[in-house]
């Protein structure tokens, strides 16, 4: 998403690292966590079955139940105790009662659906250059973590493969950013790698580019698609009908300006996720306004936020 990026101060960041090391008690961070990863060798499960059961009783499964708290989304894992768009990161969302990651998917030079942000590599790795401009044995021989704090040197670019992979044994769902625009065939390789990895039902697809999103929809009709807005489109809820959107992803900023926006898409049975989201104060007005999931900076705060509000 086009958020500011999340890094903390670097004296904070070592602290959260410490941290985050001590909770995963692995002493080196780095070759704790795979890069590639084979196919699923398990038996596929039916796509979507939730979701079909759920369309069966007449309701959606993508919005909340009455009186249920928004979902907890992690954006980019755990971004300011880990580097971000890592599996490390993710591991660090996940044990802080995370359910959905959100990380961003982008090809390498030869075609390999790689978890990075950023056009380049030059932010979050000892790299330089553009990720579509850099082969698959170039990605992995990045350090991503070396950046954030020393406890993660070594921590490497996942690809989406070694991702899904890593959620399918270790848990959690996967909110995935098909970043900027993609061909079908690029978009065919997502959907491959997320169907070998037997982990359709697991898998919510996102982007800003319609297209992209089209692509998938046609390929994988079976994925759940949202579309990525800054700003508000003039009607959320016939554009969402037109594409067949199970959500409706908006900034916060946007959202702030047309808070009725959730109520209409609700009422056509569109999902509204909202990004990003730091502040507690924020969340109990979202959480009034009946949102169904808050993209955050902080899932272990919003987690525990969460679990006040309920208790």
């Amino acid at each position: 998403m086009r958020d500011a990026h999340p890094s903390a101060p670097r004296s904070r960041r070592r602290r959260n690292a410490a941290l985050a090391t001590a909770v995963l008690g692995v002493a080196a961070v780095g070759t704790a966590f795979v890069v590639a990863a084979p196919p699923s060798r398990s038996a596929p499960r039916p796509a979507a079955a939730a979701a079909a059961a759920d369309d069966a009783n007449g309701s959606t499964p993508w919005l909340r139940a009455a009186g249920a708290p928004p979902a907890v989304i992690a954006h980019r894992g755990a971004p300011s105790a880990a580097p971000e768009n890592t599996l490390v990161s993710d591991e660090v969302a996940r044990r802080g009662g995370a359910k959905w990651i959100e990380n961003d998917v982008q090809p390498s030079k030869d075609g390999v659906p790689y978890i990075l942000h950023d056009t380049t590599v030059d932010r979050t790795t000892d790299g330089t250059g553009r990720v579509r401009a850099l082969t698959a044995a170039q990605l992995d021989a990045l350090d991503a973590g070396s950046w954030f704090a020393p406890a993660y040197a070594g921590v490497r670019v996942p690809t989406l493969a070694a991702q899904l992979a890593d959620l399918r044994e270790r848990g959690g769902n996967l909110l995935l950013e098909i970043k900027g625009a993609h061909t079908r065939a690029e978009v065919a390789r997502i959907v491959r790698d997320i169907r070998e990895q037997d982990m359709g039902d697991r898998v919510f697809v996102q982007s800003f580019d319609i297209p992209s999103l089209k692509h998938a929809h046609e390929l994988a009709p079976e994925l759940p698609i949202g579309l990525l807005r800054v700003t508000l489109d003039a009607d959320p809820v016939a554009l969402a009908e037109q594409l067949d959107l199970s959500a409706y992803n908006v900034s916060d900023t946007a959202l702030a300006t047309r808070p009725q926006v959730v109520s209409e898409l609700h009422a056509a049975g569109v999902a509204v996720n909202v990004w990003t989201v730091d502040r507690a104060a924020r969340w109990k007005e979202l959480d009034a306004l009946g949102v169904d999931g808050i993209i955050t900076n902080r899932p272990t705060e919003l987690g525990g936020w969460i679990s006040g509000r309920s208790g």
